[in-house]
C-alpha cells in the first residue's frame, strides 16, 4: 500500500533510516519539520503493517522543480522492486504539482541507487566533492518529467552570491561570463560590483543594487545593454523608512541616471512580457530581472535573477541565492523552471510594483576602467 506519511510515522521512518544509512541520517527533528512545516511530502510503501520504504520530496514555492531529498528501502525488501515503485509514485506526485523536472544527489559509491536512477532516465549533470559527512562525493542527476516541452537554454555559468545583499552583482557576473568566457567569477569581482552599484541603504544591513548602478557597471566592462523600467521612481525605496535615507537613495539614483544620459545605453520606460524577453534572448541578449522573493522564499526583499531559457510553459532562471537553511543545494538554483504567469507576478517589487530588466549583449567596445567607489 502506498500513502502519504504523517507525524505518527516518524518512529518507523527513523527505523528505516537506521537500517539503511550509517551517516547523513535524517533526524526526528528533521522529519517533524519537513512533515509539518516544510514544503515537502513523504510517500510510504507498506506491506502487512511493515514499512518497506519511503521517498521524501521537496518542492519550491513558485518554481516548477521537485527535489528528491531522500529515498530508502528496508534491507529486508531489497530487490523486490520497492525502490522503482517509490520512484514512479514520486514522479507522479511531482507532476501533480506541475513540476517539470526532478533533481537529486546520489553517493558516488552507491551502485544500486545509481543503476536505479539511470535506468529510469535520470542523467548526471555534476559531481560535488566532499558532499557527505564522510567526504564522499555526490553525483547530481536530473530528469525532465515533461519531455514534450523543449526548453531553449543558453549556457550560463552559475555563481552563488556569498552575501545576503549581493544578488545583483552575482546575477550580473553570470550574464557577463555567458557573453565573455574570459571573465573570472570570484568574490573580489562580486564585492567590487556591489560597491559600484549599491543603493547604500536597506531596511536592515547593507544596501542592495538597483538597475542603474548595475547597468553602469556592465557598460564600464565593455557590454552593450538595454534598461527597461516601468516608472521613474526611486528603485528599492520601499526597503527603507527613514526620510533621510530615502533622500540619499534619490540622490544616488539621479547621479546614475545623469551619467547614463551621456552613454549609448538604451533606457526604455515600460515592462517586458515573457514573449518579449524571449525575443531579446533569441537576439543574443542575457536578461537580468528584478523580482520580489516573496513568491519563492516567503520573505519580501528585492532579488535579481538571470534568465537562461524558455519553453512554451516555463521561463528558466539562475537564482544566485542557495537557501541552505531549507536544505537547498546549488542544483536547486540552476535553470529553475517557473511558469510564465507566475514569473510575471513575481517580476515586480514593492508597493509601487516596480519592474526592472537589464538586457546584456556582447560588445566590441573596449572595457573602461571602473572608477573607485566613493562609498
Amino acid at each position: 500500500m502506498l500513502r502519504c506519511a504523517t507525524l505518527d510515522d516518524i518512529p518507523a521512518l527513523l527505523a528505516v533510516e537506521t537500517c539503511c544509512f550509517t551517516s547523513d541520517r535524517l533526524s526526528r527533528r528533521s522529519f517533524r519539520h519537513l512533515l509539518s512545516r516544510g514544503n515537502a511530502i513523504a510517500l510510504l510503501d507498506e506491506h502487512d503493517g511493515r514499512l518497506r520504504g519511503y521517498v521524501l520530496l521537496l518542492f519550491s514555492r513558485s518554481t516548477s522543480i521537485a527535489r528528491l531529498y531522500s529515498i530508502a528501502v528496508h534491507p529486508d525488501f531489497a530487490r523486490c522492486g520497492v525502490g522503482a515503485r517509490l520512484l514512479e509514485v514520486a514522479e507522479t506526485a511531482a507532476l501533480e504539482r506541475d513540476c517539470v523536472s526532478m533533481r537529486l544527489e546520489i553517493r558516488r559509491d552507491n551502485p544500486a541507487s545509481l543503476a536505479l536512477f539511470r535506468r529510469h532516465g535520470y542523467r548526471q549533470f555534476k559531481e560535488v566533492p566532499d558532499y557527505y559527512e564522510d567526504q564522499m562525493a555526490a553525483l547530481r542527476f536530473e530528469k525532465r518529467l515533461a519531455p514534450h516541452l523543449k526548453a531553449e537554454l543558453v549556457t550560463v555559468p552559475y555563481y552563488q552570491q556569498t552575501l545576503d545583499f549581493t544578488c545583483g552583482p552575482a546575477a550580473l557576473m553570470m550574464a557577463m561570463k555567458a557573453l565573455d568566457p574570459m571573465i573570472d567569477l570570484n568574490r573580489s569581482l562580486e564585492l567590487r560590483l556591489w560597491r559600484e552599484a549599491t543603493t547604500i541603504f536597506m531596511t536592515s544591513g547593507h544596501g542592495g543594487c538597483g538597475p542603474y548602478g548595475l547597468a553602469l557597471s556592465a557598460y564600464r566592462r565593455g557590454f552593450d545593454l538595454e534598461i527597461h523600467v516601468n516608472e521613474d521612481g526611486i528603485f528599492l525605496v520601499d526597503s527603507v523608512r527613514s526620510p533621510e535615507k530615502k533622500e540619499v537613495m534619490r540622490l544616488v539614483q539621479e547621479d546614475w541616471i545623469e551619467e547614463l544620459r551621456h552613454l549609448p545605453v538604451l533606457l526604455h520606460r515600460g515592462s517586458l512580457s515573457v514573449d518579449e524577453l524571449r525575443q531579446k534572448g533569441e537576439a543574443g541578449g542575457i536578461p537580468l530581472v528584478l523580482i520580489s522573493s516573496y513568491r519563492i522564499y516567503g520573505e519580501r526583499f528585492p532579488h535579481w535573477v538571470v534568465v537562461t531559457g524558455f519553453d512554451d510553459h516555463y521561463i528558466y532562471v539562475h537564482d544566485p541565492l542557495v537557501n541552505i537553511d531549507q536544505g537547498a543545494t546549488i542544483a536547486d538554483s540552476v535553470n529553475l523552471p517557473i511558469p510564465h504567469r507566475e514569473f510575471q507576478r513575481m517580476a515586480r517589487y514593492g508597493k509601487a510594483a516596480q519592474k526592472a530588466v537589464l538586457i546584456l549583449y556582447r560588445s566590441r567596445r573596449q572595457p573602461e576602467s571602473a572608477p573607485p567607489s566613493p562609498f
